[in-house]
């Protein structure tokens, strides 16, 4: 009867032992795959921060270009309500 209960330990042992490295093998792989998604979301990161980037740098450009054409459209009107006075009514100046 010792024999057998001890062939059961061992077969009881043995299926935790494999359990174990199911297990490991799983976590291992999700290790990987999480690895996996990580670099393919640096880059996505990456990607958008340079995209930023640019459409900063060309926000910048055409803020810059609305305040000149602002200053010329501001010294037309000064410039046209010196020379009319109904322009100058016209637009409240």
């Amino acid at each position: 009867m010792n024999a057998l209960s001890g062939m059961e330990k061992f077969s009881h042992l043995e299926d935790k032992i494999y359990l174990t490295i199911q297990f490991a093998q799983k976590l291992r792989e999700e290790k990987e795959e999480i690895a996996r998604e990580l670099n393919s979301l640096r880059q996505e990161n990456e990607s958008l921060a340079e995209s930023n980037h640019q459409l900063e740098t060309k926000l910048s450009v055409l803020l810059n270009e609305r305040d000149v054409i602002h200053l010329k459209v501001e010294a037309m009107l000064d410039a046209m309500t010196a020379v009319d006075s109904d322009v100058a009514e016209a637009v409240g100046r």
